[in-house]
Protein backbone atom coordinates (compact mmCIF):
# COMPACT_ATOMS: atom_id res chain seq x y z
CA UNK A 1 0.00 0.00 0.00
CA UNK A 2 1.10 3.57 -0.65
CA UNK A 3 0.45 6.06 2.14
CA UNK A 4 0.83 9.80 1.59
CA UNK A 5 1.66 11.54 4.87
CA UNK A 6 0.79 15.21 5.14
CA UNK A 7 3.52 16.65 7.33
CA UNK A 8 7.22 16.11 8.01
CA UNK A 9 7.17 16.75 11.76
CA UNK A 10 7.73 14.42 14.67
CA UNK A 11 4.38 12.61 14.50
CA UNK A 12 4.63 12.23 10.73
CA UNK A 13 8.08 10.70 11.13
CA UNK A 14 7.07 8.35 13.93
CA UNK A 15 4.03 7.01 12.06
CA UNK A 16 6.02 6.79 8.83
CA UNK A 17 8.42 4.41 10.55
CA UNK A 18 5.52 2.27 11.85
CA UNK A 19 4.06 1.98 8.36
CA UNK A 20 7.47 1.40 6.77
CA UNK A 21 8.17 -1.37 9.30
CA UNK A 22 4.89 -2.96 8.16
CA UNK A 23 6.11 -3.07 4.56
CA UNK A 24 4.12 -0.14 3.18
CA UNK A 25 5.38 2.59 0.85
CA UNK A 26 5.37 5.96 2.60
CA UNK A 27 5.97 9.41 1.17
CA UNK A 28 5.88 12.45 3.44
CA UNK A 29 4.77 15.84 2.13
CA UNK A 30 6.20 18.95 3.76
CA UNK A 31 6.98 22.63 3.24
CA UNK A 32 10.23 22.76 5.23
CA UNK A 33 13.04 21.94 2.81
CA UNK A 34 15.51 21.30 5.64
CA UNK A 35 13.28 18.55 7.04
CA UNK A 36 12.75 17.11 3.56
CA UNK A 37 16.51 17.07 2.88
CA UNK A 38 17.19 15.52 6.28
CA UNK A 39 14.82 12.65 5.50
CA UNK A 40 15.94 12.08 1.90
CA UNK A 41 19.68 12.77 2.08
CA UNK A 42 20.71 12.16 5.68
CA UNK A 43 17.97 9.67 6.63
CA UNK A 44 17.04 11.45 9.83
CA UNK A 45 14.81 14.27 11.06
CA UNK A 46 17.32 16.05 13.23
CA UNK A 47 15.02 18.90 14.24
CA UNK A 48 12.93 16.43 16.26
CA UNK A 49 15.11 13.34 16.80
CA UNK A 50 18.85 13.88 17.22
CA UNK A 51 19.73 10.21 17.72
CA UNK A 52 17.38 8.42 15.31
CA UNK A 53 18.50 7.12 11.91
CA UNK A 54 15.62 6.40 9.56
CA UNK A 55 15.36 3.72 6.93
CA UNK A 56 16.32 4.84 3.42
CA UNK A 57 12.92 3.69 2.15
CA UNK A 58 11.25 6.54 4.06
CA UNK A 59 11.06 9.45 1.59
CA UNK A 60 9.77 13.04 1.62
CA UNK A 61 8.75 15.57 -1.02
CA UNK A 62 7.69 19.19 -1.33
CA UNK A 63 5.29 18.25 -4.13
CA UNK A 64 1.76 17.57 -2.90
CA UNK A 65 0.82 16.06 -6.25
CA UNK A 66 3.72 13.61 -6.06
CA UNK A 67 2.86 12.65 -2.50
CA UNK A 68 -0.75 11.73 -3.18
CA UNK A 69 -0.27 10.29 -6.67
CA UNK A 70 -1.67 6.74 -6.62
CA UNK A 71 -1.89 6.78 -2.80
CA UNK A 72 -4.31 4.36 -1.16
CA UNK A 73 -4.39 6.32 2.10
CA UNK A 74 -3.70 9.92 3.07
CA UNK A 75 -2.49 10.38 6.65
CA UNK A 76 -2.92 13.83 8.24
CA UNK A 77 -0.32 14.82 10.86
CA UNK A 78 -0.21 18.59 10.40
CA UNK A 79 -1.43 21.14 12.99
CA UNK A 80 -5.21 21.49 12.99
CA UNK A 81 -5.19 25.12 11.83
CA UNK A 82 -3.69 24.04 8.51
CA UNK A 83 -5.83 20.95 7.86
CA UNK A 84 -8.65 22.59 5.90
CA UNK A 85 -6.43 24.71 3.65
CA UNK A 86 -4.15 21.76 2.89
CA UNK A 87 -7.03 19.40 2.11
CA UNK A 88 -8.53 21.99 -0.24
CA UNK A 89 -5.29 21.71 -2.22
CA UNK A 90 -5.49 17.91 -2.12
CA UNK A 91 -9.08 17.74 -3.39
CA UNK A 92 -8.49 18.61 -7.07
CA UNK A 93 -5.44 16.32 -7.20
CA UNK A 94 -7.27 13.13 -6.25
CA UNK A 95 -7.58 10.66 -9.11
CA UNK A 96 -9.14 7.78 -7.17
CA UNK A 97 -11.12 7.19 -3.99
CA UNK A 98 -8.94 7.14 -0.87
CA UNK A 99 -9.18 6.65 2.87
CA UNK A 100 -8.28 9.75 4.86
CA UNK A 101 -6.64 8.93 8.21
CA UNK A 102 -6.58 11.77 10.71
CA UNK A 103 -3.81 11.85 13.33
CA UNK A 104 -4.25 15.52 14.31
CA UNK A 105 -5.82 16.27 17.69
CA UNK A 106 -7.96 19.33 18.19
CA UNK A 107 -10.54 21.45 16.41
CA UNK A 108 -10.84 23.40 13.20
CA UNK A 109 -10.22 26.88 14.60
CA UNK A 110 -12.28 28.63 11.90
CA UNK A 111 -15.42 26.54 12.43
CA UNK A 112 -14.79 24.86 15.83
CA UNK A 113 -15.60 21.57 14.09
CA UNK A 114 -14.02 18.24 14.88
CA UNK A 115 -11.37 17.40 12.31
CA UNK A 116 -13.33 14.42 10.95
CA UNK A 117 -16.20 16.77 10.15
CA UNK A 118 -13.78 19.19 8.51
CA UNK A 119 -12.42 16.41 6.30
CA UNK A 120 -15.92 15.37 5.22
CA UNK A 121 -16.86 18.98 4.50
CA UNK A 122 -13.94 19.44 2.09
CA UNK A 123 -14.31 16.32 -0.06
CA UNK A 124 -17.14 14.95 -2.16
CA UNK A 125 -18.59 11.61 -1.06
CA UNK A 126 -17.27 9.88 -4.17
CA UNK A 127 -13.70 11.00 -3.38
CA UNK A 128 -13.16 9.47 0.05
CA UNK A 129 -14.06 6.42 2.09
CA UNK A 130 -15.32 6.82 5.68
CA UNK A 131 -12.81 8.84 7.71
CA UNK A 132 -10.63 7.07 10.28
CA UNK A 133 -8.70 8.71 13.12
CA UNK A 134 -5.59 7.27 14.78
CA UNK A 135 -5.61 8.64 18.32
CA UNK A 136 -4.56 7.60 21.82
CA UNK A 137 -1.68 7.91 24.32
CA UNK A 138 1.30 8.15 22.00
CA UNK A 139 4.31 10.44 21.95
CA UNK A 140 6.23 10.51 18.70
CA UNK A 141 9.51 10.48 20.63
CA UNK A 142 8.68 6.98 21.85
CA UNK A 143 6.92 5.62 18.77
CA UNK A 144 9.88 6.46 16.53
CA UNK A 145 12.21 4.30 18.67
CA UNK A 146 9.63 1.49 18.74
CA UNK A 147 8.59 1.69 22.39
CA UNK A 148 5.41 -0.32 23.04
CA UNK A 149 2.37 1.84 22.32
CA UNK A 150 -1.40 1.29 22.12
CA UNK A 151 -3.80 3.60 20.27
CA UNK A 152 -7.27 3.48 18.73
CA UNK A 153 -8.50 3.51 15.13
CA UNK A 154 -11.79 5.40 15.32
CA UNK A 155 -14.40 5.57 12.57
CA UNK A 156 -18.16 5.73 12.15
CA UNK A 157 -17.69 2.68 9.92
CA UNK A 158 -16.20 -0.26 11.81
CA UNK A 159 -15.02 -1.92 8.59
CA UNK A 160 -12.66 0.96 7.84
CA UNK A 161 -11.55 1.19 11.46
CA UNK A 162 -10.49 -2.47 11.23
CA UNK A 163 -8.76 -1.82 7.91
CA UNK A 164 -6.61 0.93 9.45
CA UNK A 165 -6.07 -1.24 12.53
CA UNK A 166 -4.40 -3.85 10.30
CA UNK A 167 -2.48 -1.18 8.40
CA UNK A 168 -0.68 0.08 11.52
CA UNK A 169 -0.57 -2.84 13.96
CA UNK A 170 2.69 -4.63 14.68
CA UNK A 171 4.71 -5.99 17.61
CA UNK A 172 5.29 -2.58 19.18
CA UNK A 173 2.31 -0.57 17.91
CA UNK A 174 -1.03 -2.07 18.95
CA UNK A 175 -4.24 -0.64 17.54
CA UNK A 176 -7.74 -1.10 18.96
CA UNK A 177 -10.94 0.02 17.20
CA UNK A 178 -13.86 2.22 18.17
CA UNK A 179 -16.93 3.65 16.43
CA UNK A 180 -17.50 6.49 18.93
CA UNK A 181 -15.96 9.20 16.81
CA UNK A 182 -17.55 12.02 18.79
CA UNK A 183 -16.42 10.80 22.22
CA UNK A 184 -12.92 9.91 21.06
CA UNK A 185 -12.26 13.21 19.28
CA UNK A 186 -13.60 15.36 22.10
CA UNK A 187 -11.61 13.32 24.61
CA UNK A 188 -8.24 13.70 22.87
CA UNK A 189 -8.91 17.39 22.31
CA UNK A 190 -10.00 18.21 25.87
CA UNK A 191 -7.01 16.43 27.42
CA UNK A 192 -4.72 19.03 25.82
CA UNK A 193 -6.36 21.74 27.95
CA UNK A 194 -5.85 19.70 31.11
CA UNK A 195 -2.24 19.07 30.07
CA UNK A 196 -1.62 22.83 29.89
CA UNK A 197 -3.04 23.07 33.42
CA UNK A 198 -0.80 20.19 34.51
CA UNK A 199 2.25 22.01 33.20
CA UNK A 200 1.20 25.19 34.98
CA UNK A 201 0.92 23.48 38.38
CA UNK A 202 4.28 21.79 37.83
CA UNK A 203 5.87 25.11 36.90
CA UNK A 204 4.38 26.67 40.03
CA UNK A 205 6.08 23.98 42.12
CA UNK A 206 3.14 21.77 43.04
CA UNK A 207 3.69 18.02 43.29
CA UNK A 208 2.18 14.62 42.56
CA UNK A 209 -0.79 15.09 44.90
CA UNK A 210 -1.88 18.18 42.98
CA UNK A 211 -1.39 16.55 39.58
CA UNK A 212 -3.38 13.46 40.61
CA UNK A 213 -6.25 15.70 41.70
CA UNK A 214 -6.04 17.70 38.47
CA UNK A 215 -6.08 14.63 36.23
CA UNK A 216 -9.02 13.12 38.10
CA UNK A 217 -11.10 16.29 38.05
CA UNK A 218 -9.96 16.93 34.49
CA UNK A 219 -11.40 13.57 33.50
CA UNK A 220 -14.69 14.64 35.07
CA UNK A 221 -14.76 17.79 32.94
CA UNK A 222 -13.82 15.83 29.83
CA UNK A 223 -16.72 13.45 30.43
CA UNK A 224 -19.22 16.24 31.12
CA UNK A 225 -18.34 18.06 27.93
CA UNK A 226 -17.87 15.02 25.73
CA UNK A 227 -21.16 13.42 26.76
CA UNK A 228 -23.16 16.61 26.27
CA UNK A 229 -21.66 16.82 22.77
CA UNK A 230 -22.82 13.27 22.01
CA UNK A 231 -19.97 10.98 23.10
CA UNK A 232 -20.46 7.71 24.98
CA UNK A 233 -19.36 7.79 28.61
CA UNK A 234 -17.41 4.52 28.36
CA UNK A 235 -15.18 6.00 25.65
CA UNK A 236 -13.66 8.41 28.16
CA UNK A 237 -12.41 5.52 30.30
CA UNK A 238 -10.41 4.14 27.37
CA UNK A 239 -7.28 4.98 25.39
CA UNK A 240 -8.70 8.13 23.78
CA UNK A 241 -9.94 9.39 27.15
CA UNK A 242 -8.12 8.69 30.38
CA UNK A 243 -5.24 6.99 28.55
CA UNK A 244 -4.36 10.05 26.51
CA UNK A 245 -5.12 12.32 29.46
CA UNK A 246 -2.63 10.59 31.77
CA UNK A 247 0.26 10.51 29.31
CA UNK A 248 -0.18 14.08 28.14
CA UNK A 249 -0.49 15.48 31.66
CA UNK A 250 2.54 13.55 32.92
CA UNK A 251 5.15 13.68 30.18
CA UNK A 252 7.83 16.24 29.39
CA UNK A 253 7.41 15.21 25.73
CA UNK A 254 4.02 16.97 25.66
CA UNK A 255 4.10 20.45 24.09
CA UNK A 256 0.96 21.29 26.04
CA UNK A 257 2.68 20.36 29.29
CA UNK A 258 5.80 22.27 28.26
CA UNK A 259 3.75 25.37 27.48
CA UNK A 260 1.97 25.20 30.82
CA UNK A 261 5.26 24.64 32.63
CA UNK A 262 6.77 27.80 31.11
CA UNK A 263 3.66 29.77 32.10
CA UNK A 264 3.73 28.37 35.64
CA UNK A 265 7.40 29.19 36.12
CA UNK A 266 6.83 32.85 35.22
CA UNK A 267 3.41 32.89 36.93
CA UNK A 268 1.85 34.65 33.94
CA UNK A 269 1.04 33.75 30.35
CA UNK A 270 1.55 36.99 28.47
CA UNK A 271 5.25 36.50 27.68
CA UNK A 272 4.71 32.93 26.51
CA UNK A 273 1.71 33.88 24.36
CA UNK A 274 3.68 36.70 22.71
CA UNK A 275 6.80 34.70 21.89
CA UNK A 276 5.71 31.09 21.42
CA UNK A 277 6.39 29.68 17.93
CA UNK A 278 5.40 26.03 18.53
CA UNK A 279 2.04 24.42 17.91
CA UNK A 280 0.23 24.06 21.25
CA UNK A 281 -3.16 22.54 20.47
CA UNK A 282 -4.38 22.99 24.05
CA UNK A 283 -4.35 26.78 23.73
CA UNK A 284 -6.67 26.83 20.71
CA UNK A 285 -8.79 24.00 22.09
CA UNK A 286 -9.27 25.82 25.38
CA UNK A 287 -10.67 28.83 23.53
CA UNK A 288 -13.03 26.70 21.45
CA UNK A 289 -14.42 24.76 24.43
CA UNK A 290 -14.71 27.79 26.72
CA UNK A 291 -16.58 29.83 24.12
CA UNK A 292 -18.80 26.88 23.20
CA UNK A 293 -19.88 26.31 26.81
CA UNK A 294 -20.39 30.04 27.43
CA UNK A 295 -22.47 30.39 24.25
CA UNK A 296 -24.73 27.35 24.73
CA UNK A 297 -26.86 26.36 27.69
CA UNK A 298 -25.37 22.92 28.30
CA UNK A 299 -25.85 23.11 32.07
CA UNK A 300 -22.31 21.94 32.85
CA UNK A 301 -19.37 23.38 34.77
CA UNK A 302 -15.82 23.35 33.40
CA UNK A 303 -13.78 25.09 36.15
CA UNK A 304 -10.34 23.86 35.02
CA UNK A 305 -10.88 24.86 31.41
CA UNK A 306 -12.27 28.19 32.57
CA UNK A 307 -9.23 28.80 34.78
CA UNK A 308 -6.83 27.97 31.93
CA UNK A 309 -8.76 30.30 29.61
CA UNK A 310 -8.48 33.14 32.11
CA UNK A 311 -4.74 32.58 32.47
CA UNK A 312 -4.15 32.37 28.72
CA UNK A 313 -6.48 35.04 27.39
CA UNK A 314 -7.29 37.34 30.30
CA UNK A 315 -3.83 37.51 31.92
CA UNK A 316 -5.13 36.02 35.16
CA UNK A 317 -2.51 35.10 37.77
CA UNK A 318 -1.92 31.30 37.62
CA UNK A 319 -1.17 30.97 41.34
CA UNK A 320 -4.35 32.82 42.27
CA UNK A 321 -6.45 30.72 39.90
CA UNK A 322 -5.14 27.50 41.48
CA UNK A 323 -6.11 28.78 44.91
CA UNK A 324 -9.56 29.78 43.66
CA UNK A 325 -10.16 26.24 42.37
CA UNK A 326 -9.38 24.89 45.83
CA UNK A 327 -11.85 27.35 47.39
CA UNK A 328 -14.84 26.40 45.25
CA UNK A 329 -17.97 25.30 47.11
CA UNK A 330 -17.50 21.96 48.86
CA UNK A 331 -19.53 19.09 47.40
CA UNK A 332 -19.62 15.27 47.06
CA UNK A 333 -17.27 13.83 44.46
CA UNK A 334 -19.17 13.26 41.22
CA UNK A 335 -17.33 11.71 38.31
CA UNK A 336 -19.95 11.94 35.60
CA UNK A 337 -22.14 14.95 36.39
Amino acid sequence: MKIAILGTGSWATGLARVLNDNGHEVLLYGIDQNEIDDINLRHCNYKYFQDVRLEESIKATSSLAEAIDNADYILITIPTQFVRSTLEKVKPLLKKKVTIINASKGFDLDTSSRISDTIRSVFDENQINPVVSIIGPSHAEEVVIRILTAVCAVSLDETYAKDVQLLFSNQYFRVYTSTDEVGAEYGVAYKNVIAVASGIIAGLGYGDNTRAALITRGLTEMIRYGVVKGGKIETFYGLTGIGDLVVTCSSVHSRNFQAGYAIGQSNRAIDFMMHNTKTVEGIRTCKVIYEDVKTHDYGIEIPICEAVYQVLFEDANPQERIVSLMLRDLKPEQLTK
